[in-house]
C-alpha cells in the first residue's frame, strides 16, 4: 500500500465517529481494495468491545478488503448494525455475523450488483438467528431481478418460521427494495411474505416493473399489516385494477402517513378511488404523491375536496398529469380555497389537457376486463333501432309506434343492480334513465325505480359509490376509462333523471360535487336543456 494511501487512511480514521456502540466510516470516500489497505480498519474493529453497529457507506471495497473486514466481525457477537453500500462477497458477511452470533437489528447492502447470486449469499444468514431480531432491511438498487425476489421472500418467510418457534416472530419494521426488477412474480412472492410478517410500517419498492397483477398481491399483503406509516410504489404501473386493489387496502389502515403512486398510472378513475377512500379514512395522512399518473382536471378536483378535512396534510403532489392550464389554475383556486394552498406542489410539468382519442387497454391487455362491455352503447338504445318514426316528447328520444310502458319496473329492473359489480349497476341505471318519458305513468315508474336503484348502490362505503360514479361516467363518455368499455349515447332524460337523484336526501353531498366537476364536459352538450337543469340542480345541492 502506497505511503500516501496508508496517510490518507490514518487521516479518515482520525475521523471516525466512534460512540453509543457505532463504528462509522461513512462518506470517507476511502479506496479498500486488498488486506493491507484495512489494517488500521480492522484494528478499529476488532480493538472495540461492544461494538453494535458498523457503517461502511460512502467508501470502495474490494474483494480481498472485505474478507479481512469480515473475519473481523466474526467475534462481534454484539453487532446489531451493518450498513454499507457496496460489499462484494455478501456470504463472506453473512458467514461472519452468524460465527459472531450477532443479532442484527439493521441490514443495509444497498447498491450493489449482486443480482440473484448476491441473495443466495445472504439466504442464509437471513434465514439465522442473527436476522430473528431484523427490524430494517434495506437491499436497494441490488439487481435482484424476479429470482432473487423469490429467494428473499422464501428466506424471510423461513425467518419467521423460525424466530415464531422460538416465541419471538420477526417483526420486520422497514423494507426497502427499490429499483431491482422485480415485476409481478418477484413482488408477488414478496407479498406472501409480507402479509405472514404482519408488522411492516414502511415499504419502499420503487422502479421495480410491477403491473396491476404484481401491485394487486403487495395491496392484499399490506392490508394484514396495520402499523403502516410510509407506501411508496413510485414508477411501477397500478392503472386501474392495481390502484382499485390499493384503495381497497388504504380501507383497513388507519395510520399511513405517506403514499407515492407517482408515475403509477394510477388515472383518473384510479384517483377517484382513491379520493374515497381519502373522504373515510387515512385521518393522520401527511404527504400524497399522485404525479405523471394521466390524471384530468376533474379527478384532481375530486382529489383535492378530498383532502380538505386532513388537518396533517402537508403536501398533495399532482405534477405532471393533464390538467392544462386552466386545470391547474381551477385545482391552485380550489386548493387556496379549502386554505391548502400552500400544500400543493408545483404544476410546472403538467403534461396539458389529454387529446381525445379513443380508450385503449394497452396496460391491461392480458385481462379480460370489458370483453363482455361490448353491446353496452346498443343495449341502452335498443328501443331506437326499430322500424318507426323517430319522435321527441319533452327533450326524451323514442319510436312513435312504440310507446314506453313500465309495469312492476322495480321487479324488472332493481334485482339486477348488485353494488359490488359498479359497471352491471352504471350499465342498468342507464336502462333505466333512458326510458324517461314526461307521461305521468311512465314518469313516476322510472323515477320510483331510479330511486330504488341509487339507494342501493349509495348505501355502502364511499369507495363503492365512486367506483359507481367513476363507472357512470366513464359510459357516459365523460371520463376517459380503460379497457374495451363502449359509451353509450346520451339523451336527455338521462340526465333529467339525475337531475331528481341529485336532490333526493339519499344522494351525498360529496357524491353531489363529484359529478358537478365533470359539467363542463363536451359529452353532456348534446342533452341541451336537461344539461342545463341537472347543472343547476348539482350546483344548489353542492351549497346546501
Amino acid at each position: 500500500m502506497a505511503s500516501d494511501d496508508i496517510a490518507q487512511l490514518a487521516d479518515a480514521l482520525s475521523k471516525t465517529h466512534v460512540g453509543d456502540g457505532e463504528l462509522s466510516y461513512k462518506g470517507l470516500g476511502l479506496k479498500l481494495d486488498n488486506a493491507e489497505s484495512v489494517e488500521e480498519l480492522v484494528r478499529e474493529i476488532e480493538q472495540y468491545q461492544g461494538l453494535r453497529a458498523l457503517r461502511l457507506e460512502g467508501n470502495t471495497v474490494g474483494v480481498e478488503a472485505a474478507q479481512a473486514i469480515a473475519k473481523a466481525l466474526e467475534s462481534k457477537d454484539l453487532l446489531q448494525v451493518f450498513l454499507r453500500s457496496w460489499f462484494p462477497l455478501p456470504r463472506s458477511l453473512g458467514s461472519a455475523l452468524m460465527s459472531a452470533g450477532a443479532r442484527l437489528t439493521e441490514l443495509d447492502l444497498s447498491d450493489n450488483a449482486f443480482g440473484p447470486d448476491g441473495v443466495k449469499g445472504i439466504e442464509q444468514l437471513l434465514k439465522s438467528p442473527s436476522c430473528h431480531t431484523l427490524r430494517e432491511l434495506r437491499l436497494n438498487n441490488c439487481g435482484m431481478g424476479i429470482g432473487g425476489g423469490k429467494i428473499l421472500a422464501e428466506a424471510l418467510i423461513e425467518c419467521h418460521r423460525q424466530s415464531s418457534a422460538h416465541g419471538a416472530p420477526l417483526r420486520l419494521r422497514v423494507f426497502i427494495a427499490g429499483r431491482n426488477r422485480l415485476e409481478n412474480e418477484g413482488a408477488s412472492a414478496l407479498a406472501k411474505a409480507f402479509q405472514l410478517i404482519g408488522s411492516l410500517e414502511e415499504v419502499h419498492m420503487p422502479q421495480n416493473g410491477i403491473n396491476h397483477k404484481g401491485v394487486m398481491a403487495l395491496a392484499s399483503a399490506m392490508r394484514h399489516n396495520p402499523e403502516l406509516r410510509v407506501l411508496n410504489f413510485n414508477d411501477n404501473t397500478f392503472t386501474k385494477k392495481g390502484t382499485l386493489a390499493m384503495a381497497q387496502a388504504l380501507k383497513h389502515l388507519r395510520n399511513v402517513q405517506v403514499i407515492n403512486f407517482g408515475d403509477c398510472l394510477v388515472r383518473s378513475e384510479g384517483a377517484i378511488a382513491l379520493a374515497a377512500v381519502l373522504r373515510e379514512g387515512l385521518p393522520i395522512l401527511k404527504e400524497l404523491n399522485l404525479s405523471f399518473g394521466e390524471i384530468t382536471e376533474a379527478a384532481a378536483l375530486v382529489v383535492a375536496q378530498a383532502v380538505m378535512d386532513k388537518p396533517h396534510m402537508e403536501k398533495v403532489d399532482l405534477n405532471g398529469n393533464c390538467l392544462g392550464e386552466e386545470g391547474c389554475e381551477a385545482l391552485r383556486d380550489a386548493m387556496e380555497s379549502m386554505d391548502k394552498g400552500d400544500v400543493l406542489a408545483s404544476l410546472s410539468d403538467d403534461e396539458g389537457e389529454p387529446e381525445d382519442e379513443e380508450d385503449d387497454d394497452d396496460n391491461e391487455n392480458d385481462d379480460d376486463e370489458g370483453d363482455d362491455d361490448d353491446d353496452v352503447s346498443d343495449d341502452c338504445n335498443e328501443d331506437n333501432e326499430e322500424d318507426g318514426d323517430i319522435v321527441k316528447e319533452n327533450g326524451v328520444t323514442r319510436k312513435e309506434d312504440s310507446p314506453v310502458k313500465l309495469q312492476s319496473p322495480t321487479l324488472l329492473f332493481s334485482h339486477q343492480v348488485d353494488a359490488s359489480d359498479p359497471h352491471k349497476a352504471a350499465e342498468v341505471l342507464l336502462k333505466i334513465a333512458s326510458l324517461y318519458s314526461e307521461e305521468p305513468e311512465t314518469k313516476t315508474a322510472v323515477l320510483e325505480t331510479i330511486d330504488d336503484v341509487f339507494k342501493k348502490l349509495l348505501s355502502g362505503p364511499a369507495l363503492q359509490s365512486y367506483c359507481f360514479l367513476s363507472t357512470l361516467l366513464v359510459m357516459m363518455g365523460v371520463l376517459k376509462g380503460e379497457g374495451k368499455m363502449k359509451k353509450v349515447l346520451l339523451v336527455p332524460g338521462q340526465l333529467l333523471c339525475l337531475e331528481h337523484a341529485v336532490q333526493q336526501d339519499y344522494f351525498p353531498q360529496h357524491h353531489a360535487s363529484l359529478l358537478h366537476t365533470f359539467m363542463s364536459n363536451e359529452a353532456f352538450k348534446s342533452c341541451g336543456a336537461a344539461r342545463e337543469r341537472l347543472s343547476s340542480a348539482l350546483e344548489m345541492r353542492c351549497h346546501d
